[in-house]
């Protein structure tokens, strides 16, 4: 695995920073609505946000 992080676990990183794991509900909550106007794109986007919200609270990188 690569030690460089993608601009969307950046993104993640610091919001499970900012926000604690609440954040990885609330995205789904966001990403479920998104879904259900028909922005499909957005709401995938949106998941692989929060799952890699997720990653980086297992790895100990939302508790800092």
């Amino acid at each position: 695995m690569s030690l460089r992080r993608t601009r969307l676990e950046n993104i993640a990183l610091t919001m499970i920073q900012r926000d604690g794991i609440k954040i990885v509900w609330e995205l789904h909550l966001i990403a479920a609505k998104a879904d259900r106007e028909g922005s499909k794109a957005s709401a995938t986007t949106i998941i692989e946000i929060a799952d890699a919200a997720e990653r980086e609270w297992r790895r100990g990188n939302g508790r800092l």
